[in-house]
């Protein structure tokens, strides 16, 4: 039986198009963490820490809430 998908979900590719098609790497070095972080994040695969969880918001200029959903 497969593990099951975290119940957070993620706008990240989508808010990564429209802000210019940012690059997972570009991503990654503004919010210090690895392109293969913001990959498996993007993959539902892993769940930020909430620190980070806002640092992403303030690249994109918005609410935490705009950018991650629970889905519990």
């Amino acid at each position: 039986m497969g593990k099951a998908p975290p119940p957070i979900r993620n706008r990240i590719r989508e808010l990564r198009f429209h802000a210019q098609e940012m690059t997972q790497a570009d991503l990654a070095a503004r919010i210090g963490m690895t392109r293969q972080t913001i990959v498996a994040m993007e993959q539902g695969k892993y769940s930020p820490s909430l620190e980070a969880a806002f640092r992403i918001a303030q690249v994109f200029g918005v609410e935490i809430g705009e950018v991650f959903q629970w889905e519990g």
